[in-house]
């Protein structure tokens, strides 16, 4: 498979430095474009539909597999395989790019892992504060009622 993309280098899909996936873990199927295309959209199968065994990939490590499994997970068959389709394109090649591109991007936003929530404790300033704001507002609402009748 031949492919002229930035994405694309030394027959590898590159992620980041650390993630590059080997095109040969990749299979493609072409079927009919749907939508307008003329007479041509029923001859030539164009939108492109990539395949890959995420489940026993080789190029991810344990951490980035459970996060790609859980934020993509209702994409993967029964199989293992995870499943995308690309027809924004008129020709197949094209159609090959925008999947790398979107497989890219999918990788990328899980690559690397969040980092994790340090608990903290409000300052003694931001206490303050915060009770102040709270004696000026309940103040506000002290001036706004009704004046007894003890007069």
């Amino acid at each position: 498979m031949h492919t002229d993309s930035e994405h694309v280098r030394d027959d590898q899909l590159v992620v980041t430095r650390s993630l590059a996936i080997p095109l040969g873990e990749f299979s493609f199927t072409f079927v009919r474009s749907s939508g307008p295309g003329g007479q041509n959209v029923n001859k030539v199968a164009t939108k492109a539909c990539l395949r890959w065994p995420v489940m026993t990939s080789p190029s991810l490590t344990g951490a980035v597999r459970d996060r790609f499994l859980a934020k993509y997970g209702r994409r993967i068959s029964n199989d293992g395989d995870f499943l995308l389709n690309s027809q924004r394109y008129r020709d197949r090649q094209r159609n090959i790019d925008d999947c790398f591109e979107k497989l890219q991007a999918l990788l990328l936003s899980i690559a690397v892992a969040p980092r994790k929530r340090r608990k903290t404790r409000p300052t003694r300033a931001s206490k303050e504060r915060r009770l102040d704001s709270k004696r000026k507002q309940a103040g506000k609402k002290q001036m706004r009622r009704r004046v007894s009748g003890d007069d």
